[in-house]
Formats: C-alpha cells, sequence, structure tokens
C-alpha cells in the first residue's frame, strides 16, 4: 500500500538509525520529501536558508540542517548587463554562511573544497562581507581572466562546496560534548542533516570522492545527530551503501495511485540497478500499463548499459536504421518524457504509439544485447 510523502516522512523521523540512505529515481519526489521532512521537523521554521524569502527565525532554535534544489536560492547571479564586465554571484543575507564565513573564517576551506570538485585553476573571490563572489580562471598560457561566469554544474559546486564546509564545522562543533564550551549555541538542537542529491555533475572520480568524503563527516560525527541521504545516482549510492554499512537503506518509488514506498534494502550488497529497471520496464509493457515515467526507467536502463559497455552516448545503444543511424525521433522522446518539467507535461498517460515505442525500444535492446527478461524470453511489444 502506498503512502503520503508525510508518512514517509514520518517514519524516517521514527527510525533510531544514525544514517538513512535512500535511492529514488528521478521524478520520485526526493525533494518533496525532504521538504516534508523539514515541516515535520520543524513545522514554524522560517529561516532564509530555505531561499523563499521568508523573515530569518532564530537559528538557536535550528532542529534541521539541509541541502537540496532550494538550497541554491540563496544564491543568484548579478550578471551585469548595463556593462557587461563582471558578473557576480549574489549570496543572500542569512546567519549560517555568515557564521562560516565571517564569524569562522571559513572561506579558504570553501574556495579548496570547491577546488577539490572541479580546478584549481578556478579560484572565487568574496568581497569584504562575503556578500558576493566574483570568479577568475588562470589559463595555460599563466594568464588569468577574471570576472567569468560559471557554468551551472560549477556553480552547483560552489554551493555544495559552502554548504559542506558549514556541515564539517557544524559536526566539529558538536563534537565537543561541554555545550559551554562551544563556538556558538547555534546548533545545539540541531537534530538532523538532511542532503538530497548533491552535485550530480561530477564525472565518476570526483562523484566517489564526494561520497567517501561525506561518510567521513558522518562517521566522524559524535554527537546525537542523525543524517537522511537521498540521491538518484547509482554510483554515489553504491559508495555510500558501502562506506555507511551500518545504515538503513531505503527504495524510495512513486506509485500508479500517486503515492510513494519505501522499500527496505536488506542486502549486504547494492540492488542491480539496471536489473531492476529492466523488469519495472518488462512488467508495464507486458500489462500495457506504460506510464511516462517509465521512460526514464529506460533511459537510466541505456545509462548504466552505455556506461558498461564503453559507449559515449546512451543514444549509441538504440536501434539503428540502414544507413546505421539511430532514430533522432526515439531520442528527442526519451529525452522529453524523461525530463519532464513544466505543468503541461506532467499527465502520466502515454498514446498507443508512444507505448509501441516503448515496447519496441525494450523488445530491441534485450535482443541486440542480450538481456533476458524475468521469465527467459524478450520484452513483447504492448499495444
Amino acid at each position: 500500500m502506498s503512502q503520503t510523502l508525510r508518512e514517509i516522512a514520518e517514519q524516517l523521523q521514527e527510525s533510531d538509525k544514525k544514517v538513512q540512505l535512500i535511492y529514488a529515481f528521478n521524478g520520485s519526489g526526493k525533494t518533496r520529501l525532504s521538504r516534508e521532512f523539514k515541516e515535520l521537523v520543524s513545522p514554524k521554521l522560517t529561516t532564509d536558508t530555505e531561499g523563499d524569502g521568508e523573515e530569518e527565525a532564530d537559528p538557536s532554535h535550528l532542529k534541521i540542517l539541509y541541502y537540496n534544489a532550494f538550497t541554491e536560492d540563496l544564491f543568484y547571479w548579478d550578471n551585469d548587463l548595463t556593462e557587461d564586465v563582471a558578473p557576480k554571484l549574489i549570496i543572500q543575507p542569512n546567519a549560517f554562511t555568515n557564521w562560516t564565513l565571517v564569524d569562522q573564517g571559513q572561506d579558504q576551506n570553501v574556495i579548496t573544497n570547491f577546488q577539490r570538485y572541479t580546478s584549481d585553476k578556478l579560484t572565487p573571490e568574496f568581497n569584504g562581507d562575503f556578500s558576493e563572489v566574483t570568479f577568475s580562471f588562470e589559463r595555460g598560457n599563466q594568464e588569468q581572466e577574471d570576472n567569468i561566469k560559471l557554468s551551472k554544474g560549477e556553480e552547483s559546486n560552489f554551493v555544495w562546496s559552502v554548504f559542506y564546509t558549514l556541515w564539517d564545522l557544524v559536526v566539529e562543533t558538536l563534537n565537543i560534548a561541554e555545550v559551554e564550551e562551544r563556538d556558538t549555541d547555534q546548533f545545539n538542537h540541531l537534530k538532523y542533516v538532511f542532503i538530497d542529491d548533491p552535485v550530480s555533475s561530477l564525472d565518476e572520480n570526483h562523484l566517489i570522492e564526494l561520497a567517501v568524503n561525506i561518510a567521513s563527516i558522518i562517521k566522524h560525527s559524535e554527537s546525537e545527530l542523525k543524517f537522511i541521504i537521498t540521491t538518484h545516482n547509482p554510483l554515489f549510492y553504491n559508495v555510500l551503501h558501502n562506506e555507511l554499512r551500518g545504515a538503513k537503506k531505503y527504495l524510495l518509488r512513486k506509485e500508479e495511485d500517486g503515492g510513494h514506498t519505501l522499500e527496505d534494502q536488506k542486502s549486504d550488497s547494492p540492488f542491480a540497478y539496471h536489473l531492476y529497471l529492466k523488469s519495472e520496464l518488462e512488467t508495464a509493457i507486458q500489462t500495457g500499463k506504460i506510464r511516462k515515467y517509465h521512460y526514464n526507467y529506460l533511459r537510466n536502463l541505456l545509462e548504466k548499459t552505455s556506461t558498461f559497455l564503453g559507449y559515449e552516448k546512451w543514444a549509441d545503444l538504440l536501434p539503428r536504421t540502414e544507413g546505421g543511424r539511430t532514430n533522432p525521433y526515439e531520442t528527442r522522446m526519451i529525452n522529453l518524457f524523461s525530463h519532464s518539467k513544466h505543468s503541461a507535461e506532467e499527465v502520466t498517460e502515454l498514446d498507443d504509439d508512444d507505448k509501441r515505442m516503448m515496447g519496441f525500444l525494450v523488445r530491441k535492446i534485450n535482443e541486440t544485447y542480450r538481456f533476458k527478461s524475468a521469465a527467459g524470453q524478450p520484452a513483447e511489444t504492448a499495444g
């Protein structure tokens, strides 16, 4: 039986586990779950760490610190459209970055963490009151390009680096058992750290390093802090799964009725994502209950298989025409259905042609790459 995200948040809150690790596909409700959990733990907290324009509450009442898509709303670009000279990243005033950067003087650690996951040639420079940041890049000819604008992935890396530095400080602070000996009382009531899909733009080596660093901070925590981590990235999940052996592990699923389920992962090793995805697709095809989100599953399956087989692009695995080319329509449809962002695209139903295409693609992938269905046979075409 499916549950609401609020009920799942309550289940997470009731757990006595120090660490809860959740794998979920994109569109399954991870970010909304983090919001539900925040509202459950601190329903009256209105700090500007939300990034939603609400008034700042007393940070000493803070019960949850979390990183999700809303965290980036604390940072926004001033693109200097008038002069087009010096784009800079603005930091909205808030007590927690102020404590990290101003009170604790951790700007160099933020820079170090940022360069660890990007490049040591890409350097942030804070202004005097830490309300804005500019970036420079040192090129191979020893020339420096100032006032560059970051890519979206680099920007996410920077925001994460600020949060990561803050989080590390919080853990170190709370590890001091004697409350009166701590540098601040802002985190004395903190109970949870909720991290939803940190930097997904990293390459595999940096993603592994990030997972190991996160696990290291968690294992270093000696206080009563509890940690919840959600991700859609299999590699990130696998590393955390192995690093945090004592964690409670789940699979979050979105069900047909719009509800959700939180399934225990009891295996000592991470579950086989590609086999799970293929099984779900074949079941949907055989029952005719194909929904738009199944194209997200298909894309995930193609991405994992292409990585394993050494293809540069997942689209290279799609069936080819007599001329040796992939069908651009099939690629566009998979892209469209697996990245729905607008309300008009949120209808889960598909027409018969789209269902038939799903069945055709899964069958051809099974035949070409010698996958077997749960029954030992290639998947049947739906419709």
